[in-house]
Protein backbone atom coordinates (compact mmCIF):
# COMPACT_ATOMS: atom_id res chain seq x y z
CA UNK A 1 0.00 0.00 0.00
CA UNK A 2 1.32 3.24 -0.94
CA UNK A 3 2.05 5.48 2.12
CA UNK A 4 1.78 8.72 0.40
CA UNK A 5 -2.01 8.35 1.16
CA UNK A 6 -2.73 12.18 1.42
CA UNK A 7 -1.13 14.75 -0.45
CA UNK A 8 1.21 17.04 2.18
CA UNK A 9 -0.66 20.48 1.17
CA UNK A 10 -3.53 19.01 2.06
CA UNK A 11 -1.98 18.37 6.13
CA UNK A 12 0.19 21.46 5.76
CA UNK A 13 -2.85 23.24 5.96
CA UNK A 14 -4.41 21.45 8.58
CA UNK A 15 -1.47 22.47 10.96
CA UNK A 16 -2.00 25.69 12.84
CA UNK A 17 -0.32 27.88 15.13
CA UNK A 18 -1.90 27.92 18.80
CA UNK A 19 -0.26 29.11 21.95
CA UNK A 20 2.57 29.17 20.00
CA UNK A 21 3.03 25.51 19.17
CA UNK A 22 2.41 23.56 15.82
CA UNK A 23 -0.81 22.03 16.47
CA UNK A 24 -3.67 19.74 14.70
CA UNK A 25 -7.60 19.90 15.57
CA UNK A 26 -9.35 16.60 16.41
CA UNK A 27 -12.01 17.06 13.45
CA UNK A 28 -9.03 17.36 10.59
CA UNK A 29 -7.07 14.43 12.13
CA UNK A 30 -10.57 12.09 12.30
CA UNK A 31 -10.93 13.08 8.75
CA UNK A 32 -7.39 12.06 7.82
CA UNK A 33 -7.49 8.36 9.88
CA UNK A 34 -11.51 8.47 8.25
CA UNK A 35 -12.94 7.68 11.82
CA UNK A 36 -15.38 10.46 13.88
CA UNK A 37 -14.08 13.23 16.02
CA UNK A 38 -16.28 11.08 18.51
CA UNK A 39 -14.29 7.96 17.79
CA UNK A 40 -10.94 9.72 17.82
CA UNK A 41 -11.64 11.36 21.10
CA UNK A 42 -12.92 8.72 22.84
CA UNK A 43 -9.52 6.01 22.14
CA UNK A 44 -8.03 9.17 23.27
CA UNK A 45 -10.07 10.07 26.87
CA UNK A 46 -9.65 5.73 27.31
CA UNK A 47 -5.83 6.25 26.74
CA UNK A 48 -5.41 9.95 29.07
CA UNK A 49 -1.98 8.58 30.90
CA UNK A 50 -0.51 8.63 27.27
CA UNK A 51 -1.14 12.34 26.56
CA UNK A 52 -0.08 15.07 28.47
CA UNK A 53 -0.92 18.23 28.24
CA UNK A 54 2.31 18.84 26.14
CA UNK A 55 0.84 16.23 23.86
CA UNK A 56 -2.98 17.79 23.58
CA UNK A 57 -4.80 19.95 25.16
CA UNK A 58 -8.51 21.37 24.52
CA UNK A 59 -8.98 25.26 23.26
CA UNK A 60 -10.77 27.90 25.55
CA UNK A 61 -14.02 29.63 24.19
CA UNK A 62 -11.62 32.30 23.22
CA UNK A 63 -9.63 30.12 20.89
CA UNK A 64 -12.73 28.34 19.48
CA UNK A 65 -14.30 31.66 18.63
CA UNK A 66 -11.37 32.92 17.13
CA UNK A 67 -10.62 29.43 14.74
CA UNK A 68 -14.41 29.69 13.72
CA UNK A 69 -13.68 33.17 13.20
CA UNK A 70 -10.52 32.49 11.00
CA UNK A 71 -11.73 29.27 9.16
CA UNK A 72 -15.43 29.44 9.03
CA UNK A 73 -15.95 26.55 11.05
CA UNK A 74 -19.59 26.77 11.91
CA UNK A 75 -22.22 28.83 10.70
CA UNK A 76 -23.49 31.73 13.35
CA UNK A 77 -26.30 30.24 15.48
CA UNK A 78 -24.69 26.85 15.38
CA UNK A 79 -22.64 25.93 19.00
CA UNK A 80 -20.14 23.48 19.69
CA UNK A 81 -21.00 21.10 22.32
CA UNK A 82 -17.32 20.73 22.78
CA UNK A 83 -14.25 22.42 22.37
CA UNK A 84 -11.90 21.06 20.22
CA UNK A 85 -8.39 19.40 21.35
CA UNK A 86 -5.29 20.77 19.64
CA UNK A 87 -2.66 17.67 19.08
CA UNK A 88 0.86 18.48 19.17
CA UNK A 89 3.69 17.06 16.96
CA UNK A 90 3.82 14.18 19.59
CA UNK A 91 0.39 14.08 20.45
CA UNK A 92 -0.02 12.77 16.58
CA UNK A 93 2.59 10.12 16.98
CA UNK A 94 0.75 8.73 19.87
CA UNK A 95 -2.19 8.89 18.28
CA UNK A 96 -0.64 5.83 15.99
CA UNK A 97 -0.36 3.90 19.16
CA UNK A 98 -4.56 4.05 20.72
CA UNK A 99 -5.91 4.09 16.94
CA UNK A 100 -4.56 1.08 15.81
CA UNK A 101 -5.24 0.31 11.51
CA UNK A 102 -3.32 0.57 8.87
CA UNK A 103 -4.75 3.48 7.77
CA UNK A 104 -3.97 5.23 10.85
CA UNK A 105 -0.82 4.39 10.77
CA UNK A 106 0.15 5.01 6.98
CA UNK A 107 -1.83 8.37 7.76
CA UNK A 108 0.37 9.36 10.53
CA UNK A 109 3.18 8.43 9.03
CA UNK A 110 2.33 10.82 6.42
CA UNK A 111 1.63 13.12 9.01
CA UNK A 112 5.38 12.75 10.39
CA UNK A 113 6.57 13.53 7.33
CA UNK A 114 4.62 17.09 6.94
CA UNK A 115 5.41 18.06 10.33
CA UNK A 116 9.19 17.14 9.64
CA UNK A 117 9.25 19.00 6.36
CA UNK A 118 7.55 22.37 8.55
CA UNK A 119 10.85 22.25 9.96
CA UNK A 120 13.25 22.15 7.71
CA UNK A 121 11.42 25.06 5.78
CA UNK A 122 11.55 26.70 9.42
CA UNK A 123 15.26 26.15 9.62
CA UNK A 124 16.00 27.35 6.14
CA UNK A 125 14.04 30.61 6.81
CA UNK A 126 15.77 31.28 9.62
CA UNK A 127 19.21 30.07 8.40
CA UNK A 128 18.84 32.46 5.80
CA UNK A 129 17.53 35.72 8.18
CA UNK A 130 20.61 35.00 10.12
CA UNK A 131 22.69 35.75 6.75
CA UNK A 132 20.71 38.24 5.58
CA UNK A 133 21.31 40.15 9.30
CA UNK A 134 25.19 39.20 8.67
CA UNK A 135 25.24 40.98 5.37
CA UNK A 136 23.59 44.04 6.34
CA UNK A 137 25.74 44.43 9.21
CA UNK A 138 28.70 43.84 7.19
CA UNK A 139 27.44 46.16 4.53
CA UNK A 140 26.39 48.93 7.25
CA UNK A 141 30.09 48.53 8.67
CA UNK A 142 31.49 49.06 5.49
CA UNK A 143 29.27 52.23 4.44
CA UNK A 144 31.24 54.82 6.47
CA UNK A 145 34.67 52.94 4.06
CA UNK A 146 32.67 53.22 1.06
CA UNK A 147 31.96 57.07 1.77
CA UNK A 148 35.17 57.25 2.49
CA UNK A 149 36.58 55.99 -0.98
CA UNK A 150 34.33 58.26 -2.85
CA UNK A 151 35.42 61.19 -0.99
CA UNK A 152 38.91 60.37 -1.92
CA UNK A 153 37.74 59.64 -5.58
CA UNK A 154 36.17 63.17 -5.29
CA UNK A 155 39.16 65.05 -4.28
CA UNK A 156 41.35 63.61 -6.88
CA UNK A 157 38.78 64.20 -10.00
CA UNK A 158 39.18 68.63 -8.13
CA UNK A 159 41.23 70.22 -11.09
CA UNK A 160 43.94 71.68 -9.03
CA UNK A 161 43.96 75.29 -8.55
CA UNK A 162 47.32 76.26 -9.60
CA UNK A 163 48.74 76.09 -13.45
CA UNK A 164 50.59 72.92 -14.56
CA UNK A 165 54.42 73.38 -15.39
CA UNK A 166 54.93 71.82 -18.11
CA UNK A 167 57.31 68.72 -17.99
CA UNK A 168 60.21 67.31 -20.00
CA UNK A 169 63.10 69.84 -22.40
CA UNK A 170 61.30 73.14 -23.69
CA UNK A 171 63.17 75.35 -26.15
CA UNK A 172 62.45 79.08 -25.78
Amino acid sequence: MSTTLIPIENIESKILLIRGKKVMLDKDLARLYGVSTKRLNEQVKRNKYRFPEDFMFQLTKEETNSLRSQIATLKRGHHTKYFPYAFTEQGVAMLSSVLNSKKAILVNIQIMRTFTKLKEIMASHKELSHKLNQLETKITKYDSEIQSIFEAIRQLMIPPNKPKKKIGFCIE
